[in-house]
């Protein structure tokens, strides 16, 4: 978690008005945050931090890509990610998060916002990530494609199928 120490914010230190903060998120720092959904990217963060009477406001905007894997062919396809993010913070006596607002110890009085970013670029990822069409690797393409046709053999339908199959057509009509 060292590694991730540049991405404190010291609320406690602060005074009335706004500050802002802005990274360049590479790989090292997905590795570092250790998340499940994103290994890799390159991603632009600016953060505003607004102190307003005994709470903060936190707004993050991320812009850039993250890799994922796509759907289909299992190669590695860039997620452009645009989002911005509001986060609401305060002082207290102990650390709690319930989504919408933190509580920071007032003894420590430091927000480490490493996981937040990691958090709200893993919400910009849609459900379902594909390439666009024809952009596949076609190694994969080829290979599901000879595996889909495989089980496409006609089998002889059984006769007493075919029977019950003229009975329900003939109560249809």
């Amino acid at each position: 978690m060292e590694k991730l120490d540049s991405y404190k914010v010291d609320l406690k230190g602060m005074s009335e008005g706004t500050v802002s903060y802005s990274w360049h998120v590479e790989d090292n720092f997905f590795s570092a945050v250790q998340g499940p959904e994103i290994q890799q990217g390159q991603l632009d963060v600016a953060l505003r931090v607004k102190r307003m009477a005994g709470a903060y406001e936190l707004v993050f905007q991320l812009e850039g890509t993250v890799k994922v894997l796509c759907d289909r062919c299992l190669d590695w396809m860039d997620c452009p990610i645009s989002a911005e993010h509001v986060l609401r913070a305060k002082l207290g006596d102990e650390y709690a998060d319930d989504g919408d607002l933190i509580i920071v110890p007032e003894d420590d009085g430091l927000l480490n916002v490493a996981w937040n970013i990691y958090e709200f670029a893993a919400l910009e990822i849609p459900l379902r990530h594909v390439h666009a069409e024809g952009t596949c690797s076609q190694q994969m393409t080829d290979a599901i494609a000879s595996l889909s046709s495989a089980g496409e053999e006609e089998k002889p339908v059984d006769p007493r199928w075919s029977a019950l199959e003229k009975l329900r057509r003939k109560s249809e009509e």
